[in-house]
C-alpha cells in the first residue's frame, strides 16, 4: 500500500494541475480569441463530465451484481447524440437566439418567462443534484479510505473531528468552481479555461480506467481468453452476467439516460451554453458516443476480476482500487485513484457553477430585485459585484448541500442506486420541456402543475427513504396496478420500487400538466413563446418608426450596466448600433427593438424571468402603469409587427392594393401597391394611421370633395358594395371593395381599372361583329389544329414506319451479306497468291464498300429516329487518338502524307464508341481530300472545355460550302474529282456530334486545306479507364490457332457453311449447331466445353444470349463467346455486357473476329504454360 502522504500529495497536485490548466485556458482565450470553427475537440470532450464517479466506480459495482445493466446509462445518451441529434440542435439553437443560460431559464423562457416556473424547475435540478454530488463526495471519500486511513492524519479526530475528508474536497473544489466558474456576470460568456480542465479531466479518466483494464486482463489474468474462461468456471461470474434485467427498466434506464444527458445542470452548461458552433456539435455527434463506448470497455472485466479475486465479497464500487491494491501494482493504484477523484471532481465544478447560476437568477433575484429597485435611488448602485457574490455563496451553499445529504444518507446504498435517484428527479422536467417544444397549448399554469407535483410524488416515494423514512414504494405498485390492471410487473413479488416510483411521478406529473395547460387558455405573452419554440419563430426587429415608451435609452443603459459593468454593457450596445446602422442618443426614447434587445442582454446575466422582472419594473416607473400591462403591450406589438411582417411578403407580390383597418379605422396591414395605387406619401405605411386622414390627403390633392370626407368614410363600411375612386386628376380610376374582419375590422381592395373602362365603350362599340368574328376565328382554328394533328400523326407514323424498315431491312440485307463476307475471306485465305487471287480480293473489297455504305445508311438512320442513345463517361483522349493512329497510319502511308498524332493527358465526359467513330470519319475525310502534304490530329484545352482538332493540307472547302458538306450524299465538285466516295461521312458526324451534343466547328481555306474543331467538356474527375468495343486486330497468324475448338451456332445454313469455311482456313476444329435445340445433343456426345462460342444474336428458337448461357450453365465453365448480330440498339449491347460476351455487327469482319479467336488463344497458351 502506497504512504499516506503520496495519496494526498498527488490528490493535491492534481487539484493544482487543474488550476494550471484552467488558468491557461483563460489567458489563451484573451490573448489570442477562439478560432471561427471553436474548439470541436475540447467541446466534444468536456460533454465527457457525464462519466462521474458513478461511471467509473459505481458502474463496475453495478455491473458485478447485475452483469449488462449497466449499459442502459450509455444507450441514451449514445441514442441522443445519433438518432436524437435534432432536438439537441434545436435545443441549442432555440437558447443561442435566445440568449438563455440554464435549463430553468429555458424552461421558464417557453412559458411566457415565468418566474414561478423557473424557480421550480430549479428547486428540482437543486434536489436532483445534490445526491448526485453526494455520490462524488461519497466516491471520494471511499477512495482515499480504501488507500490510507485518514484518522492516522488527524483527521476527523481531535481537534478537528468536526473536519472529514469530504467535507475538505468539497471546499476546495468549491473555491476552484468560485474561481473559474464566476469570473463574469453574463452566464452565456464562455468559461474556456474551466472547460479545457473539464476536457483534461476526460482524458485523465479514461486513461486511468483503461490502465486498470489493462493490468486485469494482461497481468492478473492471461488475455481476454483466460478470463473468460476462469469466469465461465465461476458461479457468481455467471450468476450476475445472467443476471435477467426486466424490459421496464431497461427502458426507464434508456429513458432517464438520454433525458439527463440533455438536463442534468451540468450537461446542459457544457452542451448548450458553452457550445460556440455547429461544427462543435457536429463532432460531439461521433466523439461522444466512441468516447461512452471507450470508458465502458473494461467494467466487465473489472468486475469479473473483482469477483473470482474477492471472492464475490468487500465492496463491488471499490473493485477499481482493490484489485491493483491487491495485486501490490502501486502505480496502477495511484492511476486509478486519480482517474476516480478527476470523475468525481469535473461533476462537482460543473454542477456546482451550473446550479449557482439557476439559484442565483431564478429563486434569489427576483426576491431581491424587487426590494433593490424599489428601494431609495442612493441604493441602486453597481449590482454586478452584488451578483457574483450571489453566486460564489450558492457554490458553497450547493457544495455544503451537498456535504450533508452524504452525511445524512445511508451511507451502505451503493452508487448506482444515489445516482439513478438524481436521474428520477430531473427528469420530471421532461413534461414541460417536451410539451412545450411541441404542444402551443401548454402554459406556465399547467408546467407549474405537472413540475410540483412530480417532484412531491417523487420526494416522498424515492428522496425521503434515502434519507431513512419510511419505504413507500408499495403506494406507487397499488396504485399502478389499479390503473393498468393485469400488468405483472406491478405485482408487490416482482415490483421494482424505481420503476414503479418514476413512472407513477411523470404520470402524475403529465395529467397535471395536461389538465393545468386546457383549464385556460394561454396568455399573449405566453402565445408568443410558444410560436418561438414550437415553430421555431424568429422573433421580428421592430423599425424606429413603431411604438416608443418614455423610457430613454440611457435609462436603459445604465440599468444594465448595473448587472454586466460599464465595458461589457457599452460593448454590447457598440454591436447594436453597426448592426442597426444608427446611433442611440441617451436622451432619445426607447423603440420595441432596443427593449427587446436590453432584455436578452439583461436575460444573459440574470435569466429571462428576472430580466422581464427588471423591464417590467423600469416600464412601471417610467409609464405611470402596471408592469404586466406594460410588458403585454410590449410583446403584443412584436407579435403584431411580426405577422405584418410575414404578411406583407405575400401582399407585396399582388397586383391589387389591399389595406386592412382595425375596429377603430387604423390601419394595421397594407402592401406597397395600395400606396402606389393612392399615391400616398411615405409616412402613411404605419401601423395605427387613421383611415380619415387617408381621405384627407386625397382631398388636399382634389381627389375627393371637401365634402365628402365622412361619406367616403362610411362608404367603407359598406360592405359587398364596391365604388370607384377617380384620382389624378382623372387618370386614374380605382375600384374599392371592403369585406368585414372577425374582430369588427375590414379589408379594403383597391384596383385598378383604368384601361377597364377605357376599354368598355370599344367593348360595346365592337360588341355586334365581335361574336361573329370570334365564331370565325375559331372554327379556322379547329380546322388547322385537325390538319396539324393529321399531318403530326402521319409523320410520327411515317417515321415508326421509317425505323421499322430499316431494322428489318438492314437485318434481312446483311444475313446474305454476312454469308457472302465469310465466303470471300474463306477464298482469300485459302487461294493466296494464286492467279485469281486478285479477283477474289476485288470480290472482297466490293463487299466491303457495300457494308461500309449498308452500315452509314443505317447509322443515319438510328441517329434520325433516335435509337442512338449516348453512354456518357469518363473518356481519357490519349488511348483514343492512338487506335486512330493505328487504324489510319498504313492508309497515310500508301498516300505518301505524314499522319501526326500528338500526345495528350486530357481526359472528356463522352461516349467513348461514338466519339470514336465520329474521329474516324473526319480523319478518314482528311487523309481522302489531301493529295500530299500531312494530317494533323491533337486536342488542347480551353477553359472548362476540349477541342479536338483535325488539320489537313488538303484540296480545302469553299466557304459557300460550308452547310452543303454536312448533307447526305453531298460531294463538291473538286472532292469527286480528287478521290471516291459517297458523301456519307460528314452527314454522319454531324449526326453524331448532336446526338453526343459536342458542337463542330469547320474553318477552311480553298486550296491550302481545312481544320475541323469538336468541342466537348472536360472531365476533371480522376480519370476512368473508358474502352471501345471493337478489338484490335492481331497480326495475321501472330498465334496459330491449329486445334482451337469452335461451337458455331446460326440458323442460317449458308453462314455457317461459310463460318466453317474460315474458321477451318484458320486452322481450327469448328462444331456447327443451326438452333438452341441441337446444343443438347453436342453436350452430350462431347463433355469437354469449346474454347471459343461464336452465335447470331437471332436464332430460330430463342436468343444467342441464351444460347451462350445455357452452354456455359451446362459446361459449368465460363466459355469465352462472341456474339454476331445486325441488331445496333443499345438494349442488346448493354445485355451482351452484363453477361461479358463480345459483340461484333453483321457482315461479320474476319479480321476482328481472328483477332478475338487469338486473343482467346494466347489467353489458353499463357495459363497452359
Amino acid at each position: 500500500m502506497l504512504p499516506g502522504w503520496v495519496i494526498f500529495a498527488s490528490a493535491f497536485a492534481y487539484l493544482l494541475l487543474l488550476f494550471a490548466v484552467a488558468s491557461y485556458g483563460d489567458r489563451k482565450t484573451r490573448a489570442h480569441g477562439v478560432p471561427e470553427t471553436g474548439r470541436p475537440i475540447v467541446y466534444a470532450l468536456s460533454l465527457a463530465v457525464y462519466c462521474t464517479s458513478w461511471t467509473y466506480f459505481g458502474g463496475v459495482g453495478l455491473a458485478a451484481e447485475h452483469g449488462l445493466e449497466f449499459t442502459a446509462i450509455y444507450i441514451g445518451p449514445i441514442l441522443m447524440f445519433t438518432i436524437g441529434m435534432p432536438i439537441v440542435r434545436r435545443i441549442i439553437d432555440l437558447a443561442k437566439t435566445e440568449k438563455l443560460t440554464s435549463g430553468a431559464d429555458f424552461i421558464a423562457a417557453r412559458y411566457g418567462k415565468n418566474p414561478i416556473v423557473g424557480m421550480l424547475v430549479t428547486v428540482i435540478c437543486l434536489v436532483g443534484t445534490i445526491p448526485y454530488i453526494a455520490l462524488q463526495l461519497k466516491a471520494v471519500s471511499s477512495s482515499v479510505s480504501a488507500m490510507v486511513d485518514p484518522t492516522e492524519y488527524g483527521i476527523g479526530t481531535g481537534n478537528l473531528y468536526f473536519i472529514d475528508l469530504p467535507l475538505v474536497v468539497a471546499f476546495l473544489l468549491a473555491c476552484f468552481a468560485v474561481v473559474f466558474g464566476t469570473r463574469h456576470t453574463d452566464a452565456t460568456e464562455h468559461q474556456d479555461g474551466l472547460i479545457l480542465a473539464i476536457a483534461m479531466e476526460s482524458v485523465v479518466k479514461l486513461v486511468a480506467f483503461w490502465t486498470l483494464g489493462v493490468y486485469v486482463v494482461f497481468f492478473l489474468f492471461d488475455g481476454p481468453a483466460d478470463l473468460w474462461q476462469k469466469a465461465t468456471e465461476n458461479e457468481a461470474v455467471m450468476a450476475a452476467l445472467s443476471h435477467q434485467t426486466p424490459l421496464s427498466r431497461w427502458l426507464l434506464l434508456i429513458a432517464l439516460s438520454a433525458f439527463a444527458i440533455i438536463m442534468l445542470p451540468r450537461q446542459f452548461h457544457v452542451t448548450v451554453v458553452e457550445n460556440r458552433t455547429n461544427r462543435e456539435l457536429k463532432l460531439a455527434g461521433v466523439l461522444m458516443p466512441l468516447y461512452l463506448v471507450a470508458i465502458n470497455i473494461f467494467v466487465l472485466p473489472a468486475a469479473i476480476g473483482g469477483i473470482m479475486t474477492f471472492d464475490n465479497g468487500g465492496d463491488a464500487d471499490l473493485y477499481v482500487l482493490s484489485l491493483p491494491l491487491h495485486g501490490e501494482m502501486r502505480i496502477v493504484s495511484l492511476i486509478t485513484f486519480l482517474g476516480g477523484f478527476s470523475a468525481a471532481t469535473a461533476m462537482v465544478i460543473v454542477a456546482s457553477v451550473a446550479l449557482a447560476i439557476m439559484v442565483s437568477n431564478d429563486m434569489i433575484l427576483p426576491i431581491f430585485l424587487r426590494q433593490k429597485l424599489l428601494a431609495r435611488p442612493s441604493q441602486r448602485d453597481d449590482f454586478a459585484k452584488t451578483l457574483l457574490h450571489i453566486r460564489r455563496s450558492a457554490i458553497f451553499a450547493v457544495m455544503l448541500l451537498g456535504y450533508v445529504y452524504y452525511r445524512s444518507a445511508d451511507n451502505t446504498t451503493g452508487l448506482a442506486s444515489i445516482g439513478l435517484l438524481a436521474f428520477a428527479a430531473i427528469a420530471q422536467i421532461a413534461p414541460a420541456l417536451f410539451g412545450g417544444l411541441m404542444w402551443r397549448r401548454a402554459n406556465a399554469r399547467g408546467a407549474i402543475a405537472g413540475l410540483s407535483s412530480g417532484i412531491f410524488v417523487w420526494a416522498y416515494l424515492l428522496f425521503l427513504p434515502s434519507l431513512g423514512a419510511e419505504d413507500n414504494s408499495h403506494i406507487a405498485s397499488s396504485i399502478l396496478g389499479f390503473l393498468i390492471p393485469g400488468v405483472e410487473m406491478f405485482n408487490s413479488a416482482k415490483a421494482d420500487p424505481l420503476v414503479n416510483a418514476t413512472l407513477l411521478s411523470l404520470l402524475i406529473n403529465t395529467a397535471a400538466f395536461i389538465i393545468g395547460s386546457l383549464s385556460r387558455n394561454p396568455r399573449p405573452v405566453e402565445r408568443i413563446q410558444s410560436g418561438i419554440f414550437v415553430k421555431r419563430h424568429p422573433r421580428s426587429q421592430f423599425a424606429t418608426r413603431g411604438w416608443k415608451t418614455r423610457v430613454t435609452v440611457g435609462d436603459l443603459k445604465a440599468a444594465i450596466a448595473r448587472y454586466l459593468g460599464d465595458e461589457r454593457m457599452m460593448r454590447s450596445f457598440r454591436s447594436y448600433e453597426q448592426a442597426a446602422g444608427r446611433r442611440l442618443d441617451d436622451d432619445s426614447p426607447a423603440d420595441m427593438a432596443f427593449i427587446h434587445f436590453s432584455e436578452q442582454l439583461l436575460g444573459s446575466a440574470i435569466g429571462s424571468s428576472s430580466a422581464r422582472l427588471v423591464l417590467s419594473l423600469i416600464l412601471q416607473k417610467a409609464e405611470d402603469t402596471s408592469a404586466d400591462t406594460a410588458w403585454l403591450l410590449d410583446q403584443a406589438s412584436e407579435a403584431l409587427q411580426y405577422n405584418q411582417d410575414m404578411l406583407q411578403t405575400a401582399l407585396s407580390q399582388m397586383d391589387q392594393g389591399i389595406a386592412v383597418f382595425d375596429a377603430s379605422n387604423r390601419l394595421t396591414i397594407w402592401n406597397r401597391r395600395f400606396r402606389s395605387l393612392l399615391d400616398l406619401p411615405e409616412h402613411v405605411g404605419q401601423v395605427g394611421f387613421p383611415l380619415p386622414e387617408i381621405i384627407a390627403i386625397l382631398a388636399q390633392r382634389g381627389d375627393v370633395a371637401i365634402g365628402d370626407q365622412a361619406q367616403l368614410v362610411r362608404r367603407f363600411h359598406q360592405f359587398d358594395k364596391p365604388f370607384r375612386l377617380v384620382t389624378s386628376a382623372g387618370e386614374r380610376i380605382i375600384e374599392a371593395r371592403c369585406n368585414p374582419m372577425p374582430d369588427k375590422g375590414f379589408v379594403a381592395t383597391f384596383t385598378d381599372i383604368t384601361s377597364q373602362v377605357a376599354a368598355d365603350q370599344a367593348l360595346k362599340q365592337a360588341n355586334e361583329t365581335l361574336e361573329q368574328r370570334v365564331s370565325e376565328r375559331t372554327a379556322e382554328l379547329t380546322r388547322v389544329n385537325h390538319a396539324l394533328a393529321e399531318a403530326r400523326a402521319a409523320a410520327d407514323e411515317a417515321n415508326i414506319g421509317k425505323t421499322r424498315f430499316f431494322a428489318a431491312a438492314g437485318h434481312d440485307i446483311l444475313q446474305p451479306l454476312n454469308a457472302a463476307r465469310l465466303y470471300s475471306s474463306s477464298l482469300v485465305e485459302r487461294l493466296g497468291d494464286s492467279d485469281n487471287s486478285v479477283l477474289v480480293r476485288n470480290i472482297d473489297s466490293a463487299l466491303e464498300s457495300v457494308e461500309i455504305i449498308l452500315g452509314a445508311v443505317l447509322d443515319i438512320s438510328r441517329l434520325d429516329t433516335g435509337a442512338m442513345k449516348p453512354r456518357l463517361t469518363t473518356v481519357p483522349l490519349q488511348g483514343l487518338l492512338e487506335r486512330i493512329e493505328t487504324d489510319f497510319a498504313p492508309i497515310a502511308r500508301e498516300k505518301n502524307l505524314k499522319l501526326v498524332v500528338m500526345p495528350t493527358s486530357l481526359t472528356v465526359r463522352s461516349d467513348p464508341n461514338l466519339l470514336r467513330r465520329l474521329v474516324q470519319n473526319l480523319v478518314s475525310n482528311a487523309i481522302k481530300y489531301t493529295p500530299s502534304g500531312r494530317v494533323l490530329v491533337g486536342a488542347r484545352r480551353h477553359g472548362k472545355e476540349v477541342v479536338i482538332q483535325v488539320m489537313d493540307s488538303g484540296i480545302g472547302i469553299p466557304a459557300s460550302k460550308f452547310r452543303t458538306v454536312f448533307k447526305e450524299f453531298a460531294r463538291l465538285e473538286e472532292g469527286m474529282r480528287t478521290a471516291s466516295g459517297l458523301g456519307l461521312g460528314l452527314s454522319i458526324v454531324d449526326r453524331i456530334a448532336r446526338v453526343l451534343n459536342h458542337p463542330v466547328q469547320l474553318s477552311s481555306k480553298q486550296g491550302k486545306g481545312t481544320t475541323f474543331r469538336v468541342v466537348m467538356p472536360l472531365d476533371q474527375s480522376a480519370p476512368a479507364t473508358a474502352t471501345v468495343s471493337d478489338m484490335p486486330a492481331g497480326g495475321k497468324g501472330a498465334i496459330p490457332l491449329k486445334g482451337l475448338r469452335v461451337l458455331c451456332i446460326d440458323n442460317e445454313p449458308k453462314i455457317i457453311e461459310g463460318m466453317e469455311l474460315l474458321l477451318s482456313g484458320w486452322g481450327c476444329t469448328v462444331t456447327s449447331a443451326g438452333s438452341i435445340e441441337a446444343l443438347d445433343a453436342i453436350v452430350a456426345a462431347d463433355k469437354t466445353p469449346p474454347d471459343v462460342i461464336i452465335a447470331d444474336y437471332h436464332l430460330g428458337d430463342g436468343s444467342g444470349i441464351g444460347a451462350i448461357l445455357r452452354l456455359r450453365a451446362l459446361y459449368e465453365s465460363d466459355v469465352p463467346a462472341v456474339l454476331i448480330t445486325a441488331d445496333r440498339t443499345a438494349e442488346v449491347r448493354a445485355e451482351a455486357e452484363r453477361q461479358n460476351i463480345t459483340l461484333q455487327h453483321k457482315p461479320a469482319r474476319p479480321a476482328a473476329l481472328r483477332a478475338f479467336i487469338t486473343q482467346v488463344s494466347a489467353v489458353k497458351r499463357t495459363a497452359a504454360e
